[in-house]
């Protein structure tokens, strides 16, 4: 599905508008308009033919004439049944669109690894939508069906991806802000893949197994700018001769301009129930396991997000030691991304300054001007509120890092821990049998003191490190700058120094500003 949903989205928010005539003539201005937008090949070698049908047009896809015009220019074949599409006008000028793209097929191609075959197949798979011109978007679909199943194989693998039943359903409206806003949801029972490797080179032969009763995704975007992309697309295709394009190239700017910032906001999520992965060392699971993300479009402020939450996690448990139980997490919160990410202003000077006459279009120097002043508006990256449960051991983290002056990073990081005791508790118990964790036991009291105690009686390390190679916990000097080169020698730079507060800065404070010498909670602060 992964790779399936971006080829939906294409479909479904950018369809032109139809003709509104269903005879003959209206076929052909169909026919026409489609062309438009995705060249006229497909028509002229029969992949596509529109036709009047009753009271719609029917648009029947046969994908014969591609797999002979493919096999004469490359190494790929393949093999597709064909399917059709009804387009019925409305008197409010929207379309009722329906299909059964009920497929199977094949296809052989010579990948990096060598010759690969694909087999796939959906099985009553049905499409019913209403499409709005005006908006280059369906105000609404629904879609189903009963079971899908793909087969790969090359040389080192083979793998089978399977689903049962399946529904989904889109909605689109106009943004406030110009293009549309919409939301997406699918629901597919019985997901496994199974993928068997079997690598004598590298000594593997093993089946790996995935599997979930239920998966879910969701989508929403706002403000995804149809209109523009479509004028886009059509210019694209009238300007395919490179001269052509060189000659038109100012007008290809002002489409490139017009399509910014491309969206606002695109978030989506993939949502597992009771996900279970076998292999030779054992099962992994987890009662309900979500994978997320989102970006801002192209903006001066930008941000783009991940998330990792499981929970009800199993491990196979004869992986760890047995006194690694009580920490081995049951439950995970992982949040991060990027802020504070301008790719408006790159986006702009770059449209502006490319020149096709030219080779290369945009000079090496000017490349290297953009991506300096990208980082002279401090791009973060950022850890969300994350945190690591298993009972009553709880870790939380959250935190940021820019890089001021280059390479090296500006980090500010707040760890807090619940049930630390409890960690101490099972080093101890694994420093009688362990010699690692005999070593590790001293430093695991050690960081303990470092630490300063909550109200709620959590544990909390504000931990701020610089570009210069100072680092502070809890605002005590941890360690001092780096020693700086000269031509008359070296500069010692400081070691550990737990009462110095010097850093460069007038006073030692934490992310928030307050006196980082008798606060230990300063920086980010976390919300249990």
């Amino acid at each position: 599905m992964k790779r399936i949903l971006p080829f939906v989205f294409a479909v479904a928010f950018s369809a032109p508008a139809f003709a509104q005539t269903v005879d003959s003539q209206g076929a052909k201005k169909l026919t026409d308009d489609l062309a438009h937008y995705f060249g006229r090949q497909g028509f002229d070698i029969g992949l596509l033919k529109i036709t009047a049908d009753g009271d719609a047009y029917k648009l029947a896809f046969d994908f014969k004439p591609l797999v002979a015009l493919l096999a004469k220019e490359q190494s790929l074949k393949f093999d597709v049944s064909p399917y059709s599409m009804r387009a019925k006008p409305r008197q409010d000028g929207q379309w009722d669109v329906s299909a059964d793209t009920s497929l199977t097929g094949s296809l052989d191609f010579t990948g990096p690894k060598g010759p690969q075959h694909v087999d796939f197949s959906v099985s009553n798979n049905k499409f019913t939508g209403v499409y709005d011109p005006a908006l280059a978007a369906f105000v609404s679909a629904t879609g189903s069906m009963d079971a899908m199943s793909m087969k790969t194989r090359e040389p080192t693998q083979e793998a089978h991806v399977s689903a049962g039943a399946g529904t989904a359903t889109i909605t689109s409206t106009k943004s406030a802000n110009g293009g549309i806003d919409f939301t997406m949801a699918e629901k597919i029972l019985d997901f496994a893949e199974i993928v068997q490797i079997n690598d004598p080179d590298r000594g593997l032969n093993f089946p790996v197994t995935l599997n979930a009763p239920e998966l879910s995704v969701t989508a929403n975007g706002k403000g995804v700018r149809t209109k523009p992309l479509l004028d886009l697309l059509a210019f694209a295709v009238a300007n395919e001769d490179e001269a052509k394009l060189k000659a038109n190239q100012a007008e290809f700017k002002s489409h490139l301009l017009a399509v910014l910032p491309v969206w606002e906001r695109i978030d989506g999520t993939y949502a597992f129930k009771n996900f279970a992965m076998e292999s030779p060392v054992g099962k992994w699971g987890a009662k309900q396991l979500d994978l997320a993300s989102g970006m801002d479009g192209v903006s001066q402020n930008g941000k783009i997000n991940y998330a990792i939450k499981a929970s009800g996690l199993t491990i196979p448990r004869q992986l760890l030691p047995a006194w690694t139980a009580p920490l081995v997490p049951t439950d995970i919160d992982l949040n991060f991304g990027g802020a504070n990410i301008d790719l408006d202003t790159m986006a702009k000077k770059a449209i502006e300054a490319f020149d096709l006459n030219q080779n290369p279009p945009l000079s090496d120097e000017f490349g290297q001007a953009l991506v300096a002043d990208f980082k002279a508006k401090k791009p973060k990256v950022v850890l969300g509120h994350s945190t690591v449960k298993n009972g009553d051991i709880e870790v939380a983290m959250e935190g940021e890092m820019t890089f001021p002056g280059g390479e090296k990073p500006d980090a500010s990081v707040t760890v807090d821990v619940a049930g630390y005791d409890k960690i101490v508790d099972a080093l101890k118990e694994a420093a009688k049998s362990d010699e690692q964790m005999a070593q590790a036991f001293p430093f695991a009291l050690a960081v303990k003191g470092f630490g300063k105690t909550m109200p709620d009686g959590r544990l909390e390390w504000v931990i701020d490190t610089k570009a210069d190679g100072s680092v502070k916990v809890n605002g005590a000097m941890l360690k001092g700058p780096d020693a700086v080169q000269e031509a008359g020698g070296d500069q010692d730079g400081g070691g550990a120094n737990l009462n110095d507060n010097s850093s460069g800065d007038d006073n030692a404070t934490g992310g928030d500003g307050s006196d980082g010498g008798d606060s230990g909670g300063a920086g980010a602060k976390l919300q249990p």
